[in-house]
């Protein structure tokens, strides 16, 4: 199939190439010849003759393009005959290789079956050998498996061989080979005909007798029937072939009709939402802008109110999942009652197998009791018969209860379980049905909201409210079904317990079985004296069996051992097929070797070569020498250099030989090598073919071992077998047995127990009954049955039903559309039969006026001839009279004559007028043949384009939808690996159109129309009349022709752009999608993105020129309709009398005008959806800024970026909504456009009908040019606007190219050239439209502003938003850096000020910060990716849309086609019609000719018998006058014949026309039929010599299945004896075995007599028992009564007894409470005792360390009074020089509290110190030169000098500068003790013990305590601290970092006494507030 489609696809494609270049050469013609028909039609014409002049020159120029366009359509078609040609060839070739591959193969088969037949006579043999030995039996179970093991191989492999073959392709074969069964037929009769010939001439040699003559004959006929046969069945053949594509045909045509159904299905629901679309666009176009205030607050509340029912149908969904999981529990409880119900089967089923196995045990036991009874009568003669039938008897009632027991618990069980779970399934499918309710209710709700969302403020108001009481509704829907559910699973509920009571009940029932059974075992141990004896027997047997079994396993010894020697056998042919490996590797080491060897062989042959050459150079340049030598030897007389120079060259020589020498070794050794490896190679090959015959005879014998250890197997098997059947019913005899025999005791035991005959009455009447209901259980288990079946059969004739009902309803579908496609027929019909009979009206007035003018030629001739017998009768008068009267007789001649003259010329005039009349109807007629041809053939030349424009639309939309599967799949594979949750679906393949219906339809059209339009030959000669008003309408055809093959020119060639451009996008699409889906960094995805927007670009710019060709197109069509409007306006004036003809006209070309304006509409529509894809690119491009900014900002400052995302997404969403308008009011244009083409094609049909006079055209003429202008104003300054627009397009790409070049992105250069272009063009596109399109047009140009403006103010965001952003980057720089300059500066101080521990935690926070980034990072990639595959998406459905479309245009078109077709056929039938006409009209020409001719003859004749008689020769006239009447009178009657011949010849030329036609027919017939012979013949020689080929191939394969055979022959000797030695063996046991068979046969037979016996013994038994269960009845209802007093005293006590568990219970829980809270109580008190432990031993721990600390502290002290004693009264230098510089270097504002310090430190009051400052400065300087002298004795202590980074800090006052200095003072310069390890404690030791005593959080018991105290966190016992190290604390309430507390110590420099309670801060402090 696959070839054949393809050498089809080739084949068109070749064809349409072909059709193409003719099409574009057509069109080139087309738009030529409307060139000078526009050119001409400006030239203004003045006379109507010179227009007639005109006019006539034009039809020819048509005429000439005309035949050319024939020439063309022949070729075309010549072209398309060629390629049918070679399709056919073409099938035919492939058909031929087919059959001959498909012979091959089965001439292989046969060959294949001929040897295995061969080879199962060989195993037959052999098995006849094995089966002499051997007993029938047993031979003939051993031999049919191995036949037919044999016999099914062939038939396998044949069927091998068709398998992949696919269902049409079958057909195909199968035709094929009767093809080939036919030829083999064909050879066999051509074999026959030569054996008769060879017969015919040895009978000739010898002597031809009558006989064989005869039979030759015979033989002759036989051929001819035959050959006849032949071609019949050949015939009958193609027959069949034709009717299979016929089927095929049919199958494609419902398909195509299928899938055009689903896409009218889908078309119509597209036009619906377009409709809701529309309707909310207008309501949305309409609002005012005044309320716009109001509708954003109206849109706010909505907003809120959106929300709240989003909420509410979260909520919903929430509870639909609940239902949802509800309903899953339901389905896994179903699941486990199925379970249930399945263990309940398996338990009724083993219940079953029991019942089965007691049965086969009874049985045997019953054999066994026969033996036993056998050997007491030979034993001892005392019978014991009445005891044996008693147990019969009783077993068989055992039986009874044990078979009604089960069958009561099977009809219970699973009845009630049946029942159970069809209920619980019809809940479940109710349940079902609800969830499905509420999703679809969710999915209305869902869709409202939709609606309300894109609805008007004002329609939603009122909406929202209707949406909230819907709201309550389905809420409380929600609530009943919540309700219903709850109902369900409460039913359920008591499903379940209905379960468990069945449960219940099962198990009671088991426990009655239970109770019965433990009742049947205490009798059982009264019967096991008998059941021991019949144990014995079975041991015996068992005994036996095990000697079998020992039997058994010798022999599957012997076969381990024979499979042993098998694997021997395997691991043997392993070692040689792996020797054979290595072998082999062997080869190849040794070829690489050779190839190596002749490699250097090759090498050493060239350097031989190269020495040669050398040696022949250096012989020539010793030659030369040697002759120079010479010479010097003449010349010198010094020898010695000579000499020299000869010992050199000799040296060189005898080097060269020894080189030579080298090299020839070396050669032969390579030689030597190559031979050796020749001979190793050979003698590898040998050993190969003898490893390949030993592998051939090992599996061989490996066969034939394995088929005698299989039979050997099988016979075992089957012996098996036999026994274990044998033992097995031995058993069950037994326990069968045994079982009557325990209820025949019982029986006993009861019977023993009744006496009474009354009880034995009821007891029988018991019995009855039972068994009566037994036997009512089983008619209601078959009627059960019974039941089920007619159930499945009904169920069976359902689905037959409803299959028949669907087709039916298919049927009625098909019959209505055939239907309604008949009434569209008739509808068309009756239009044709009004159109005819108006034309008949027109006809008929024409024919009256022939009429008239025919009576006038009538009285004419009358009047010539009254005035000719006058003339007669004056002549004769003349003659008689005298020549007195001669006067008179000459004026009365005279006036007649003049009469006569007068006469003539008025004749004359007549004939002239009727001559010129008929030119001119000739001239028509022929015009009208011409136009009509001419139409013709451009009809079926745009059938021809439209349907190669069909098949090119269906190729590129299946591209396309190729295509969209590459997308979706690309797209699912990034969907998984970024959500991995959805998941699309399959798109649906469009099928091709066949036009075998089509064509079919257009035939049965044709044909109705050609009987309808068979016409009289009368009422042809009136149609001709109406010629003249036909001229018109059909030049106004032609023009229309031409438009539309123009109009289809253009739709093809835009057709195939848009596909092309179509797929060019989708392969982007695809390069994109898998390059994004390759990579995996950031860089990759902003390259896919560049590479995205220049293919948009690409686009774009592609777009914009076929935009601007367009518009010159539209241009050019503009400047035509100028000119036709010109014409049009000069045949106005002109022609006066064509009124009706011209108002169609001007009807016609206001139609013409429509199109033109909806064409400017299309352009702007193509402009509008530019812009979108602009805006789409832009907004592309500004997602990627986003992303760049995103990644830039998050390192640095996160918040700014963030904000402008969001702005940005905010922007984007406000611009998808924009977008989405826009796309809604393109679409709504589209439909427009389709709905105005529809309008348009009923006004064409209205145009034939409509007439108006010329005066109102005028009129509207007028008006007309007035709206013109109008319009072209309006149109201009609607260019203006779109300048505008694609200014500020231009300015958004010059921000976008601004933004990129910041971020040093490539961007790709923006084509504006095509775009500014644009305006230019568009100016020029204006259409003329008709005053009655005036106000559409208003409106629709009043539409297209309002969406430009909209479309500003889009672009105007659009720029905002990219201002914004470049607003954005430029802050985002700036602070970047401000903020990288200010972290720089606090990094340093940081760095210095700073831990190690700060430091780490930085770290930390950078680690964290990078991950957030790429967190952010990532979920900004995410939501790129899921916007741009939104924007795929949304590309993909605008995709659909055009493809939908493109095929509604592709409809429209058909339907025209179709249209046209008929059309055509009526014109043909017309033209037919006309020609016969045409033909009586020149027949009737001919003859007024020949009369006018004659009239002209007689007028002669007339002159000359007036001058004769005036001469008086009247008798001579007479005679000439009968002569003349004679001629003429045969001058008609000849005219007469020729007409007629000339018609015969017509006629004869029509006939020998077709007969050629047919003849060429049959040449070609004949050229493909010989052409089909040389194949045939070709093919057969070729079989014949593959025949040959395979024949001597079969001999050598004969010869080497002959030798095996032989092989076999002596294996099979061999294996003989051993055969015959198994079969002796087999024979002895077969023989044992057939007597044990014997002896069971003779106990079987036994066994049934006692059976009978003791069947009538348990007949006699039953009325016993009766009597017996009666009595028990009895005391079953006395032990009831004393059971039932016994029942109440015991549950009275059972009360009493429970009452007091309960309270036992009751006081056991209190005293279990008790206990567990004693328990507590006292886990509680072990972990209080442990943790006092560790108190006591921390507060131990604690006691130390105080002790340790109180001896510091009064070290400390002591130091401290020392320090204070030593240091009273002494002032530091260092400190006061220090000073001294600080108070010069702070300002003069603050040097006052500089002395007040000193003064503190000197220990002066504040009032004395105030005194001195209030004094001059005198006074002050003079006290500090004084102090300054005093102060020598002090002791220094090492101060550091001050940093040259504090002097940033002079600003500061002097206090903080001293608090810095004392800071730098006090840094400890000892280092801090060290710990040790016991006296660190844990942290969480603090808060515990006695730490409440000890100084905590703030409080401050030491100075060195005062660090820790003050931070609250740390544990105070962690480390001791002396006075001397300082504690560095960060206090959180400091603002400054000079203001910080610092050290712990005291400062040295002071002798103020300080208390041990104040720390250095407190110190400071004091110092500040002195």
């Amino acid at each position: 199939m696959a070839s054949w489609l393809g050498g089809l696809g080739s084949g068109l494609g070749q064809s349409l190439g072909q059709v193409g270049g003719s099409l574009s050469s057509l069109t080139g013609q087309i738009s030529s010849f409307t060139k000078d028909i526009l050119l001409e039609g400006a030239e203004e014409v003045g006379d109507a003759a010179t227009e007639l002049h005109v006019s006539n020159s034009r039809l020819r120029e048509i005429e000439s393009i005309n035949a050319a366009q024939k020439s063309e359509n022949e070729r075309l078609k010549k072209v398309c005959s060629d390629l049918e040609e070679k399709h056919e060839a073409a099938e035919l070739q492939i058909k031929q290789l087919s059959v001959e591959y498909r012979n091959q193969l089965q001439q292989k088969e046969v060959e294949i079956s001929h040897l295995k037949a061969r080879q199962n006579a060989l195993q037959e043999q052999l098995q006849k050998l094995q089966t002499a030995a051997q007993s029938a039996q047993l031979g003939g179970g051993v031999s049919q498996p191995a036949t037919t093991s044999a016999s099914f191989v062939p038939v396998l492999r044949h069927s091998s061989g068709f398998e992949g073959d696919d269902m049409d392709f079958g057909d195909i074969i199968w035709s094929q080979q009767e093809i080939n069964r036919l030829s083999n037929e064909v050879s066999r009769l051509e074999s026959e005909v030569d054996h008769w010939k060879q017969i015919a001439q040895s009978s000739k040699v010898q002597g031809a007798n009558d006989a064989e003559q005869s039979e030759i004959c015979k033989l002759q006929n036989i051929i001819k029937e035959l050959k006849q046969n032949l071609s019949r069945e050949i015939d009958e053949h193609q027959h069949e072939l034709s009717v299979l594509q016929d089927a095929h045909r049919q199958k494609l045509v419902e398909i195509s009709r299928r899938h055009r159904e689903e896409l009218s299905e889908y078309e119509e629901r597209i036009e619906e939402l377009e409709h809701q679309l529309q309707q909310d666009g207008v309501s949305a176009d309409a609002m005012v802008d005044s309320k716009i205030s109001e509708e954003k607050k109206i849109t706010q509340n909505l907003e809120g109110r959106k929300a709240e029912d989003l909420q509410i149908i979260k909520d919903l969904e929430d509870e639909i999942r609940k239902l949802n999981q509800k309903l899953s529990s339901a389905k896994e409880e179903n699941k486990i009652l199925l379970k249930e119900q399945e263990l309940l089967k398996v338990e009724k089923i083993q219940l079953t197998q029991e019942y089965e196995s007691l049965k086969s045990d009874f049985s045997m036991l019953q054999s066994s009791v026969t033996e036993q009874m056998k050997e007491q009568k030979s034993q001892s003669k005392t019978p014991l018969p009445e005891d044996v039938v008693s147990l019969q008897q009783a077993l068989l009632e055992a039986e009874r209860e044990i078979a009604r027991l089960s069958s009561l618990n099977q009809a219970d069980n699973p009845a009630y379980m049946a029942e159970d779970v069809q209920a619980f399934i019809l809940d479940l499918q109710l349940l079902k049905e609800e969830n499905l309710k509420l999703r679809n209710e969710k999915e209305e709700l869902e869709k409202e909201l939709l609606n309300a969302q894109h609805k008007d403020e004002n329609v939603i108001s009122a909406y929202t409210e209707d949406q909230n009481s819907e709201l309550r509704l389905l809420k409380q829907d929600l609530e009943r079904k919540e309700h219903e559910l709850n109902e369900s699973i409460a039913e359920r509920e008591t499903l379940i317990a209905e379960l468990e009571e069945l449960d219940k009940q099962n198990q009671e029932a088991t426990q009655h079985m239970i109770t019965l059974k433990e009742k049947l075992s205490k009798q059982h141990i009264e019967t096991d004296s008998i059941t021991k004896q019949l144990k014995f027997d079975i041991d015996v047997e068992r005994k036996k069996v095990a000697k079998l079994e020992m039997e058994k396993m010798e022999t599957i010894k012997e076969l381990d051992t024979q499979k042993e020697k098998l694997s021997q056998c395997s691991y043997a042919l392993n070692d040689l097929h792996i020797s054979k490996q290595q072998l082999q590797d062997n080869v190849r080491n040794l070829q690489e070797q050779l190839k190596k060897a002749q490699d250097c062989n090759l090498h050493n042959k060239k350097e031989i070569r190269e020495l040669q050459q050398r040696l022949k150079e250096r012989e020539e340049e010793l030659s030369l020498s040697l002759s120079k030598s010479t010479e010097n030897i003449k010349q010198e007389s010094s020898h010695s250099s000579q000499d020299l120079i000869l010992k050199e060259s000799d040296v060189e020589i005898v080097e060269l030989q020894k080189k030579q020498l080298e090299n020839k070794q070396l050669n032969e050794d390579l030689e030597k090598s190559l031979s050796d490896l020749k001979t190793e190679n050979g003698k590898l090959m040998a050993a190969f073919e003898e490893l390949k015959q030993e592998l051939n005879d090992t599996i061989s014998e490996k066969n034939k071992i394995c088929l005698e250890k299989d039979t050997v197997v099988e016979a075992l098997k089957l012996e098996k077998r036999h026994l274990e059947t044998e033992l097995n019913q031995t058993e069950k005899r037994l326990f069968e047995q045994a079982q009557k025999y325990e209820q025949t005791i019982e029986e006993l035991s009861n019977a023993r127990s009744m006496n009474t005959t009354a009880l034995q009455l009821e007891h029988e009447r018991l019995v009855k009954l039972n068994q009566e209901k037994d036997f009512k259980i089983a008619e209601l288990k078959r009627s059960m049955e019974q039941m089920e079946v007619d159930h499945q059969e009904t169920k069976e004739m359902l689905t037959t039903s409803l299959g028949g009902q669907k087709q039916l309803t298919e049927l009625l579908k098909e019959k209505e559309e055939f239907i309604e496609k008949l009434k569209n027929q008739a509808s068309l019909v009756k239009q044709e039969l009004e159109e005819y009979m108006e034309v008949s009206k027109k006809q008929d007035v024409l024919k009256q006026n022939v009429e008239e003018k025919d009576k006038s030629l009538a009285i004419m001739k009358e009047e010539n001839n009254h005035l000719k017998e006058e003339i007669e009768r004056l002549k004769d008068q003349q003659s008689r009279a005298t020549p007195v009267v001669e006067p008179k007789t000459l004026d009365i001649i005279i006036e007649l004559e003049s009469e006569v003259t007068q006469l003539k010329v008025i004749k004359n005039s007549l004939e002239e007028e009727i001559e010129v009349h008929k030119k001119t109807i000739e001239d028509q007629n022929q015009k009208t043949v011409q136009l009509q041809q001419s139409l013709q053939e451009q009809r079926k030349e745009i059938d021809e384009s439209k349907f190669q424009c069909e098949q090119m639309n269906v190729a590129h939309e299946r591209l396309s939808l190729e295509k969209d599967e590459e997308i979706k799949k690309l797209q699912k594979t990034i969907e998984q690996i970024k959500t991995q949750l959805h998941k699309e679906r399959q798109v649906i393949q469009t099928d091709s159109t066949d036009l075998f219906q089509e064509t079919k339809v257009q035939t049965l059209n044709g044909e109705n129309g050609n009987e309808k339009h068979d016409l009289s030959k009368a009422e042809i000669e009136r149609l001709v009349k109406g010629i003249k008003e036909r001229e018109m309408e059909i030049k106004l055809l032609n023009e229309k022709n031409v438009s539309l093959s123009q109009q289809i020119d253009q739709l093809s060639k835009d057709e195939v752009g848009k596909l092309t451009r179509i797929i060019q996008e989708k392969d982007l699409e695809i390069q994109a999608l898998s390059a994004r889906v390759s990579s995996a960094s950031y860089r990759q995805d902003v390259l896919g993105l560049q590479q995205q927007l220049q293919a948009y670009v690409m686009e774009r710019e592609q777009v914009l020129a076929v935009l601007s060709e367009k518009t010159r197109e539209n241009s050019q069509l503009k400047t035509e309709y100028h000119k036709i409007m010109d014409m049009v306006a000069a045949k106005e004036a002109a022609l006066v009398r064509l009124q009706e003809e011209n108002q169609k006209l001007s009807n016609r070309f206001e139609n013409s005008g429509q199109d033109m304006f909806r064409e400017t509409i299309q352009n702007l529509s193509r402009i509008i959806r530019e812009k979108d894809i602009e805006i789409d690119a832009l907004s592309q491009k500004c997602q990627t800024l986003l992303t760049v900014l995103q990644t830039s900002s998050t390192g640095t400052d996160n918040g700014s970026g963030g904000v402008n995302s969001n702005q940005f997404e905010e922007l984007l969403q406000e611009r998808d909504k924009l977008k989405q308008q826009v796309i809604t009011t393109v679409q709504n244009m589209q439909h427009e456009s389709a709905h105005l083409q529809e309008e348009l094609q009923k006004l064409q049909a209205q145009i034939s009908v409509e007439s108006d006079s010329n005066s109102k055209l005028q009129v509207d003429y007028n008006g007309l040019i007035q709206s013109y202008e109008q319009n072209e104003k309006k149109l201009r300054s609607f260019s203006q606007e779109l300048a505008q627009v694609q200014h500020t397009i231009g300015q958004l790409h010059n921000t976008r190219d601004l933004l990129l070049g910041k971020l040093d992105l490539v961007t790709p250069s923006a084509t504006m050239a095509s775009i500014i272009s644009q305006p230019s063009v568009m100016q020029s596109s204006a259409p003329e439209v008709l005053s009655d399109e005036s106000k559409l047009l208003q409106k629709e140009l009043e539409q297209l502003k309002k969406k430009l403006q909209e479309k500003d103010s889009t672009i105007r965001t659009l720029q905002e938003n990219n201002q914004r952003l470049s607003d954005s980057v430029a802050t985002a720089s700036e602070f970047e850096r401000r903020s990288q300059e200010e972290t720089d500066s606090e990094m340093r101080q940081i760095r210095e000020k700073h831990d190690v521990l700060q430091k780490s935690l930085r770290e930390k926070d950078i680690l964290i910060k990078s991950k957030s980034d790429q967190l952010l990072s990532v979920s900004e990639n995410l939501s790129n990716k899921e916007n741009e595959n939104e924007l795929l998406k949304q590309a993909v459905t605008n995709l659909k849309e055009r493809n939908l479309i493109l095929e509604m245009d592709i409809r429209k078109l058909k339907e025209e086609n179709e249209k046209i077709v008929v059309r055509c056929r009526e014109k043909e039938t017309e033209f037919r019609a006309l020609q016969e006409t045409n033909m009586q009209f020149s027949m009737m020409l001919k003859e007024k000719e020949f009369e006018s001719h004659s009239m002209k003859e007689k007028a002669l004749a007339f002159e000359k018998l007036l001058k004769e008689k005036e001469q008086g020769k009247t008798g001579e006239l007479n005679q000439l006058l009968n002569e003349v009447k004679s001629m003429q009178e045969k001058a008609v009657t000849f005219q007469q014949e020729r007409d007629q011949v000339m018609v015969a010849l017509k006629q004869k030329q029509m006939e020998s026309s077709a007969l050629q036609s047919e003849i060429q027919h049959l040449h070609e017939k004949e050229q493909r039929l010989n052409q089909e012979l040389e194949r045939l013949r070709n093919h057969l020689i070729e079989m014949e010599d593959s025949y040959t080929r395979e024949a001597l191939a079969a001999e050598d394969r004969e010869t080497k299945l002959r030798k095996k055979v032989s092989i076999l022959e002596e294996k099979l000797v061999s294996s003989s004896t051993a055969v015959e030695n198994a079969s002796h063996q087999a024979n002895l046991q077969v023989e044992s075995l057939q007597e044990q068979l014997n002896l069971v046969s003779k106990q079987r037979d036994e066994t049934v007599l006692q059976l009978a016996i003791s069947q009538d013994q348990v007949k006699q038994y039953a009325l016993s028992l009766t009597n017996l269960q009666m009595v028990l009845e009895q005391f079953q209802q006395e032990e009831k009564a004393m059971y039932s007093a016994e029942l109440e005293k015991h549950q009275k006590e059972t009360a009493e007894w429970k009452k007091k568990a309960k309270n036992l219970e009751e006081k056991v829980i209190s005293l279990q409470e008790n206990l567990e809270e004693a328990n507590a109580a006292l886990d509680a008190a072990s972990r209080l005792t442990e943790q006092l432990d560790v108190k006591e031993e921390q507060i131990e721990e604690l006691k130390k360390e105080g002790e340790i600390r109180r001896e510091m502290l009064e070290d400390v002290q002591n130091k401290l009074m020392n320090l204070i004693n030593s240091t009273e009264g002494k002032v530091d230098k260092l400190l006061m020089r220090n000073l001294f510089i600080g108070h010069f270097h702070t300002p003069k504002n603050k040097r006052n509290e500089v002395l007040r310090l000193m003064g503190s430190i000197l220990g002066m009051k504040k009032e004395e110190l105030d005194q001195l400052l209030s004094e001059d400065q005198r006074g002050v300087t003079r006290w500090v030169t004084g102090w300054l002298g005093g102060g020598t004795g002090s002791k220094s202590v090492p101060s550091t000098p001050l940093r040259p980074t504090h002097q940033t800090g002079f600003n500061s006052s002097f206090s903080e500068l001293f608090v810095k200095f004392l800071e730098t003072e006090s840094c400890p310069s000892l280092p801090p003790p060290k710990l040790s390890v016991h006296d660190m404690k844990p942290l969480g030791a603090a808060g515990t013990g006695k730490t409440s005593s000890t100084p905590s959080s703030g409080q401050i018991s030491d100075s060195g305590v005062s660090g820790i105290s003050r931070r609250p966190d740390t544990n105070p016992f962690i480390a001791p601290r002396s006075a001397a190290v300082p504690l560095i604390t960060p206090a959180p309430s400091s603002g400054h970092l000079l203001m910080k507390p610092i050290s712990d110590a005291l400062p040295t420099f002071t002798p103020l006494p300080v208390s041990p309670d104040a720390s250095a801060g407190a110190v400071l402090k004091d110092l500040l507030k002195q």
